[in-house]
């Protein structure tokens, strides 16, 4: 091993004039040289940039993998070189367990055959979720990681140089002015009728010295100050790089809105594709109600949110929707606030002149007023206003 004691001793002084200049200048006990504008507001620029990149890698990493654990996990193999093991997502396990429960209800029930539908689809919106995360990885993560534990370090290492150079520079400096101090006392001219010749000799002697003092700590200085604007011309440029990484950090950002547009897409999509599935099996929710004994009538779920499904049936005619004694249809007023567009699913033949006819795709305004049917809404045509049943609308808002 070699080890050289003379390197380290003299690493060991500069590290001390060093500590000791900073202590100094945090006392106020030192001058310190200031960096020009146009660096401090690169160094202030590249300390924001750091700090909200660092927090929207870890912001999106939550929110692409929102178990610690796994994050823990990942790091590791990550630091490790080594390869993710394939993550099975919770909507493709959600849809494993649906299947796995069909088989042992009976696929061919209606229970059975919907949970292997839905767990099919589940499946796939797993699939897609899986994609959406190894894009998102590589697309937004990964630039964002290579800034962080890449290009800042550099940075930080070359700032960290800067500021050494900076506190030898203000040494050199401190030195040179104590020399000049001491060489300017030394060659006070001496009282020649009270001062010995030795004493005029020796302080003669001194005036030389501290002389040669001032020329090195000259030398000292410029030397010094040569190093520092070469290292402060590199941080420069380094931090001048901070604007190519904002473009490229922009160009990511946009591969990630594209990649999240795409993934709810496809769930958009499937999820389109499971309702107009589901509404293959229309009687399913009559049999399940009538083998539980509740009343067979569709409910507003069913029929609103699959539009495929065929016509329900006329709900029971509300002979107690209004009561008679108080309130008729036409002294029904819409009320202030509440009022809704529908759109109607199927068309409708009026019971009685209580009730208000309807076709297929057209639009209404639905209200409710006190004492309504809660199956059955005041709908609105034009002129013309009658009771409507839920069960034959999609509420749009």
């Amino acid at each position: 091993m070699d080890f050289n004691v003379k390197k380290l001793a003299s690493d060991a002084g500069v590290f001390f004039t060093r500590a000791v200049q900073y202590t100094e200048e945090k006392l106020g006990q030192a001058e310190k040289t200031e960096l020009d504008a146009h660096l401090e507001n690169l160094i202030a620029r590249a300390d924001c940039t750091k700090n909200w990149t660092d927090k929207i890698f870890r912001q999106t990493e939550v929110l692409l993998q929102p178990n610690p654990s796994a994050r823990i996990e990942e790091f590791f193999y990550e630091k490790l070189d080594r390869k993710i093991p394939s993550r099975i997502t919770n909507a493709e396990l959600l849809g494993q367990y649906m299947q796995d429960a069909a088989k042992d209800f009976g696929p061919g029930t209606p229970y059975g055959s919907t949970l292997i539908t839905v767990g099919d689809y589940q499946k796939r919106l797993g699939g897609a979720e899986r994609e959406f995360l190894q894009t998102s990885a590589i697309n937004f993560l990964t630039p964002l990681r290579n800034f962080l534990e890449g290009d800042w370090k550099t940075i930080s290492k070359e700032r960290r140089l800067l500021e050494n150079r900076r506190l030898d520079l203000d040494v050199c400096k401190a030195r040179l002015k104590k020399a000049k101090l001491a060489e300017a006392k030394a060659a006070a001219a001496p009282d020649f009728q009270e001062t010995r010749p030795r004493n005029y000799v020796l302080s003669a002697s001194a005036s030389a010295l501290w002389s040669e003092e001032v020329d090195k700590a000259e030398h000292e200085l410029r030397v010094a100050q040569t190093e520092f604007d070469r290292q402060a011309e590199v941080t420069r440029l380094l931090l001048e790089g901070i604007s190519s990484t904002h473009v490229n950090h922009l160009r990511c950002l946009h591969e990630f809105v594209e990649a999240q547009a795409a993934y709810y897409t496809q769930c958009h999509k499937h999820m389109q594709d499971l309702q107009k599935e589901l509404s293959r099996f229309p009687n399913a929710f009559a049999v399940n109600a009538s083998t539980s004994g509740v009343s067979t009538g569709p409910s507003p779920l069913s029929s609103a949110t699959l539009p495929g499904a065929s016509s329900p049936s006329r709900p029971p005619n509300p002979s107690n929707a209004l009561e008679p004694s108080t309130l008729k249809i036409e002294e029904v007023k819409p009320p202030a606030t509440g009022t809704r567009k529908a759109k109607v699913l199927y068309d409708y033949d009026a019971a009685d002149t209580s009730e208000l006819s309807l076709l297929a795709d057209e639009l209404i305004t639905v209200y409710t007023v006190p004492g309504m049917d809660p199956d059955w809404l005041i709908g609105e045509r034009g002129n013309q206003k009658g009771k409507v049943p839920v069960t034959y609308l999609e509420l749009l808002s």
